[in-house]
Parts: C-alpha cells; structure tokens; sequence
C-alpha cells in the first residue's frame, strides 16, 4: 500500500523566535493520523528567557504565562523528541510546514541542553514530508507568498481555528498534504525514501534560484542549499 494511506506524524513548534539556534521552544504540537482520526499530544514550556513581543503577536503566549504554566524545557525536549524519535525509528513520515525550521530548532536546542539530537538517536532524519517544499517544486511559478495560509487557499484547506497555534497548524499541514495528493496524483509514485529524495534536491535547486533572483535585484543573499540537517 502507498504511503498516503498514512499514517503520518504532523509537527509543529511555537517558539521566542524565527532562527534556529537562537530561538527557544515555547509551545509544541504532535498529531498522529491514521483511518481512525487524530491522536494529539500538545506541550506548553518555560523557555527559561523573556519572550519577545514579536513572537507573543504571533503565537499568543507571554514571558509570566509561560512561567506559570509551562513546564520544564528539558523535559519537554525530551518528550518531544522521543516522540519524533518513535515516529523516524517506525518509518512513519513526519509531515512540518518549513520543516527546517521546526526540526532544526529541536536540533539546537537538544544539543544546547545536551540532551541527544534527533539525529544522534536515529542516524538520519527521515523520512519528513514539508509541503512547501513540495509546494515549490510542483508549482513553481506560483504568484505571492507561500504561508501555510496562503497555500491552504489555493489548495482549498479551511481552518476551524485561528492559525499559529501549534496544534492548529498541525492539523491544518496534515489536511494541506491530503489536498496536494489530490492535486498532484504523482506524488504517491514515490517510496517514502524517494520523496525525501525528491524534496532535497527541490530544495537545492528552489535555493539556487531564489539566491539568484535577490541577487538580481542588488540584495546581498546566501540561502542554504542544505534541506534539514
């Protein structure tokens, strides 16, 4: 049977910032979806800093809520990641919107707590499904911004609730890839193993040409040719 029968992993992260490396957890989100629906797991964390305006305009969570009612980073890293790790270790694709961003930042962070990487725990990570990747890639000449809301227009994709919160986002990803496998029959020709294949080497070539066209228009700009760590 064809990987898009599922199951899938959605994940997605709120957090202080939008660099991995220099941004911490603040909120996180894992859905596991197969025939017989959803099964959710949600975690709020101190990030142990202030939390920026900017980050609070977007997600909703203060410096003194999270203080209150968030619980210890180490072990919401660690229940994070093991979670993930469970899902990779199965062959089950987690499914992130920018991916990069999110798994990255669970690479930093792991790493700056010195608790162990994801990769350190299952060697590659593998295999993730990121929808704006793909998104690139099978529409590139698309018009205007590629948010998660945004390409949830063009694909047909409603949310019940208002996004940038976690596990609305989570969700919203995992119905975002259900539509593009009906718009895009192809995709469930590739083996899981290919499609990750497949979304490396967009990324590349997506990165190339972006890095090109800010050039063109006199902007200093190096993208990173590397899809996830």
């Amino acid at each position: 049977m064809s990987w898009i029968a599922g199951p899938f992993v959605g994940f997605d992260t709120e957090t202080t910032g939008v660099i991995p490396g220099s941004s911490r957890l603040v909120t996180a989100s894992i859905v596991f979806r197969d025939e017989d629906g959803d099964q959710i797991s949600n975690w709020l964390t101190d990030p142990g800093i202030e939390i920026p305006e900017a980050a609070q305009r977007v997600h909703g969570i203060n410096t003194e809520y999270a203080r209150e009612h968030g619980r210890p980073y180490p072990e919401v890293l660690e229940e994070v990641a093991r979670a993930l790790t469970q899902a990779l270790s199965n062959g089950v694709p987690v499914v992130a919107f920018n991916a990069g961003y999110d798994l990255g930042l669970m690479e930093a962070e792991l790493a700056r707590i010195q608790l162990p990487t994801l990769t350190q725990r299952v060697g590659q990570i593998r295999p993730v499904i990121d929808p704006l990747v793909l998104d690139r890639a099978l529409v590139r000449r698309r018009r205007g911004k590629r948010t998660l809301a945004d390409l949830m227009a063009a694909y047909g994709v409603s949310a019940d609730e208002s996004l940038h919160d976690a596990e609305v986002d989570t969700r919203a990803t995992l119905d975002l890839l259900a539509q593009m496998i009906r718009k895009h029959p192809r995709l469930a020709m590739y083996s899981l193993d290919s499609l990750h294949e497949y979304q490396k080497q967009a990324h590349a070539v997506w990165a190339t040409d972006f890095e090109a066209f800010l050039q063109s228009k006199g902007r200093e700009a190096s993208i990173n040719r590397t899809w996830l760590v």
